[in-house]
Parts: structure tokens; C-alpha cells; sequence
């Protein structure tokens, strides 16, 4: 198990304990649903309630740099937070799926998906990867080749078998239905 693996399955196996649903998004969605990149960190979203923060933090703090209360603030003000990997100093962050407008839709829409060496983990839909990246682009000043790229790459990939009417409705709900028409073409 490589640097981001070891560590991601130990968080898996935290939120499995407590009950959290999670999925995982970022640029590991954007290789799993596009063109396989390296990543230098983690994303997970994930249904964390603010009575959660205490056992989660005393769950992964053998392994992890975790401070309670730092999760019950970024919940209340609806941020992401993060947690660092003790063995390996790989950084994970989670943002809680209250966080923004997607976080429920990418906890419903989530497929489990086979990562290969890894096993089978939930990851959000290449449909709500696409709609957070566009985001986290038009946020970025519309500057960062690399969330362009990934874009394109899972709409190259995905092809047909994108829903196009969910896109376009959460495009226009997210602010970002001229980049989506942009990615997409007439």
C-alpha cells in the first residue's frame, strides 16, 4: 500500500466504525472517472455532525493529527478541515458534506468503484467531479490548467454516458453553466 493508500484506508475504516458516510472526491475521482494523475493530497466529503467530532478525532488519533474541536469549528462554518497522517505526513481533507450546495447530492450520487491494489470505495460521480472541479476552477480565477484538464479528461472518457441534464441544472445552480457549455461544446 503506497503513501496515500495506507492512510486512506485508515480513515475509511474510522468513519466505517462510526457510521459516517463518505465519499471520495478530488483528483483521485477526476483519475478514477477521467486520465489517472499523481495528487499530492486526499478529499473525502463526508456526513460528519458536530457530536461526531470528539469520537472521530479519539478514533484516528493513534495515526493521525486530529484535533477535535478544529472539526466541530470547520462544521459550524461550514469549511473543510483536515487531518495529517503521523506515519507518513500525508494530508487528508474532509470536508463535511453541509460544507456547500453538492455535498448531499455527492454522498447520494456516490458509486463504489474497485481502485485497483485498493478495493472497493465510494467515489463521487464523474457528474458531480466535474461540477465541483468547474467550481474550484471559476474560484481560482478560471487560471488552473490541471482542474481544466481533469475536466476534460472525464468528460473525454465518460463520453455518452454523462448525465447532461443534471450537469447543466447544478451547473447553473453552482454559477458555472458557461464553463460547462465551454467543456461540453453545442
Amino acid at each position: 500500500m503506497d503513501e496515500i493508500w495506507q492512510p486512506a484506508a485508515e480513515l475509511c475504516h474510522a468513519f466505517d466504525l462510526l457510521g459516517i458516510r463518505y465519499v471520495i472526491g478530488g483528483s483521485l475521482a477526476s483519475s478514477v472517472h477521467g486520465i489517472a494523475r499523481a495528487t499530492q493530497d486526499l478529499d473525502f466529503i463526508a456526513a460528519i455532525t458536530p457530536a461526531q467530532a470528539k469520537p472521530l478525532a479519539d478514533t484516528l488519533n493513534k495515526c493521525f493529527y486530529v484535533d477535535a474541536e478544529e472539526i466541530r469549528s470547520a462544521i459550524a462554518s461550514k469549511r473543510s478541515f483536515n487531518v495529517i497522517h503521523l506515519a507518513t505526513a500525508f494530508k487528508i481533507d474532509i470536508f463535511p458534506a453541509t460544507s456547500h450546495e453538492l455535498g448531499l447530492q455527492q454522498l447520494m450520487r456516490g458509486q463504489v468503484t474497485e481502485i485497483r491494489d485498493v478495493g472497493n470505495l465510494p467515489v463521487i460521480s464523474p457528474e458531480d467531479t466535474i461540477l465541483v472541479k468547474l467550481r474550484w476552477y471559476r474560484d481560482g480565477g478560471e487560471t488552473s490548467e490541471r482542474q481544466w484538464n481533469d475536466v476534460r479528461n472525464i468528460v473525454l472518457v465518460q463520453g455518452a454516458r454523462l448525465d447532461r441534464a443534471y450537469l447543466e441544472e447544478w451547473a447553473r445552480q453552482l454559477g458555472v453553466a458557461d464553463l460547462l457549455e465551454t467543456l461540453l461544446g453545442p
